[in-house]
């Protein structure tokens, strides 16, 4: 079955906030959304919602309702995605991603790496986050400043995609790290990326669709949680999130974009964690909050 893209052709900020209303409508269901920018010096940028060609029709009446809104002058157009591994092929020229110590690379940049540099090799898979996006990037700045400083016993990586996070935790400190997904998919590429950096213990993937699946109770608590997801359900599961963290524990949040913020602090402040640090990278924000 085809896949297609709907989307709009507006501003940056436009854009952004468009992306803020598609996740609204979406919440937690499994739809991929993004933006893009199309022209730098025109500042024309596009924001896109992923889908199942079976999937459309229901999925552009509720896109459209909110647009006729919010944004009455932007029109939805319509793109067939052709049968093409897109992530594998605009790998092939990406370059290596630094952010603090470490760096996120293909097998083809190898000889990237120096000789301080923690080194995440990723290859294309069918899960998000190969490090090129700033939120995965902040993520992991932030990672690096967060095991600097604290001691941590055991970490959680809330919707680990690709694995990215988890892979630049164990790889920087020795300790248990949970990795979950909705995704079964998730879970296979990020066990094989764990595998290709030489990760042969310490690490467990599970498919959890939620909170009150197992995984959480039988590793948990943890004295770091990581959730790159989106704002919305970062704000959701602020209570149940904040269960399952160890007393003095930290807190890495991204996926929010930077007018977001004050939305997914607030429902953080109101469930006692401190707020530390924000890293801004290209319109997103990383958080650091803890509870101590």
């Amino acid at each position: 079955m085809s896949e297609i893209r709907l989307f709009v052709t507006t501003t940056e900020v436009q854009a952004g906030e468009v992306l803020d209303l598609l996740s609204e409508v979406f919440g937690e269901e499994d739809v991929a959304i993004a933006t893009t920018e199309v022209d730098e010096k025109r500042d024309i940028w596009e924001a896109s919602v992923y889908l199942l060609e079976s999937e459309e029709e229901d999925a552009r009446s509720r896109i459209e309702d909110a647009l006729k809104i919010a944004y009455p002058k932007l029109v939805l157009e319509r793109e067939v995605i052709p049968d093409v591994d897109w992530i594998a092929k605009s790998l092939e020229g990406l370059k290596p991603v630094r952010a603090g110590r470490f760096i996120v690379h293909g097998s083809h940049d190898r000889d990237k790496v120096r000789v301080n540099d923690i080194a995440i090799e990723i290859e294309a898979g069918q899960a998000f986050g190969t490090g090129h996006h700033g939120t995965t990037a902040g993520c992991l700045e932030m990672i690096e400043q967060v095991l600097r400083a604290r001691t941590i016993r055991n970490a959680l990586d809330l919707g680990t995609g690709s694995g990215v996070l988890a892979i630049a935790v164990a790889k920087m400190r020795p300790v248990p790290v949970l990795a979950t997904d909705i995704d079964p998919i998730a879970i296979k590429v990020a066990k094989e990326n764990a595998r290709l950096n030489g990760i042969v213990s310490g690490m467990a993937l599970e498919t959890a669709p939620g909170f009150h699946s197992d995984s959480f109770r039988k590793h948990g608590p943890f004295d770091l949680i990581i959730a790159n997801i989106l704002a919305r359900p970062l704000i959701k599961m602020a209570p149940q999130l904040v269960t399952h963290l160890a007393p003095g524990g930290t807190v890495i949040l991204s996926g929010i974009l930077a007018s977001q913020r004050w939305k997914v602090l607030s429902a953080y402040n109101g469930m006692h964690l401190s707020h530390v640090r924000t890293i801004w990278r290209n319109g997103w924000v990383t958080i650091h909050l803890r509870n101590d």
